[in-house]
């Protein structure tokens, strides 16, 4: 017998992926509300408390209004806003964190949605900080190139505006400089770090793809090669189906082209690189389709975990 889903601000950018990529399959029973009603309180709460489990794709306070409902219930939650990434009484929806992070989802009542930035950033951090490769109190640099959807239907409209000269713009534009940023705290937490790192985002003048990029200086290595780090990828991730390690060197010679931010759209997987410097010096990348890795197919690879598929059933890789 299936289960029944409802994803609570299905309208949006994640919530739309999200209802896409189920829309073949039938392992869950999609509940969803007329539009005149979909924004009423009373009936949101009702088709979560009627639901086997409830995706939440909504502002940080609605999402915890919705916690609120659900704790005295059953209904288990998956949430993709920022409201509980870091909460002691929800569990980070990475699978490739750690070793037994897989079970803890899928025992889990409440999961929280990773941050397309973070999901990127830990993948690539996590697995040197564990083996003692960069230290906890390491001062880390992360830059990161997104697409214009990463913002939101406001960021998506702002950037198409046929009127603004974002359409052509042919070079990045800066991205939340004056703010401190949403998803250090869970790129803090999870990688293990003492200090905050130094995040500088941006965006492109495309819709969707992800570029994360973390220089890590030879100094901070100890003599660390980018062979070891890459064998460390290779090995940590050897059983993840939405994980690609690229080989050292794969690509060179290198050019203008390499890197496209672009080359994961519309599908769940992350490409890791590990780029090496003649100085010694190391640059760590991911590759990611902000909208599915990155958040609507995170989503639905936690949904395949607690419902005890096979994570990887109605995602693209």
């Amino acid at each position: 017998m299936s289960k029944t889903l409802f994803i609570d601000g299905h309208a949006g950018t994640t919530g739309l992926r999200i209802r896409d990529w189920l829309a073949e399959g039938d392992d869950v029973e999609l509940n969803t509300l007329a539009d005149a009603v979909r924004k009423d309180p009373e009936a949101r709460k009702q088709a979560v408390l009627d639901s086997d489990i409830a995706i939440l794709c909504l502002p940080d306070e609605a999402a915890r209004e919705v916690a609120h409902w659900a704790a005295d219930g059953d209904t288990r939650l998956i949430d993709a806003s920022t409201a509980h990434r870091i909460a002691p009484d929800w569990i980070y929806g990475l699978p490739e964190m750690q070793a037994d992070q897989r079970e803890k989802i899928q025992q889990a009542r409440f999961v929280s949605n990773p941050g397309c930035y973070s999901s990127a950033s830990i993948l690539l951090l996590r697995p040197l900080l564990d083996e003692g490769i960069v230290t906890p109190d390491s001062l880390i640099y992360i830059h990161a190139l997104s697409g214009y959807s990463g913002g939101g239907r406001s960021l998506i409209e702002k950037w198409e505006d046929s009127s603004s000269d974002l359409p052509t713009l042919p070079f990045e534009a800066p991205y939340a400089y004056g703010w401190k940023h949403k998803h250090i705290p869970e790129m803090r937490r999870y990688c293990g770090l003492i200090n905050e790192p130094q995040f500088v985002p941006a965006v492109g003048p495309f819709h969707s793809g992800m570029r994360v990029q973390i220089p890590l200086h030879k100094a901070a290595l100890q003599a660390v090669s980018a062979e070891t780090i890459q064998a460390v990828y290779a090995e940590r991730y050897a059983q993840a189906p939405f994980v690609q390690v690229h080989a050292l060197g794969e690509g060179e010679p290198y050019n203008e082209l390499s890197f496209d931010p672009r080359v994961c759209n519309g599908t769940n997987r992350i490409e890791l690189r590990v780029l090496a410097h003649p100085d010694g010096h190391v640059t760590l990348m991911a590759v990611q389709d902000n909208l599915g890795k990155g958040a609507s197919g995170m989503a639905i690879q936690s949904l395949n975990l607690m419902l005890g598929l096979d994570e990887t059933v109605g995602l693209p890789a």
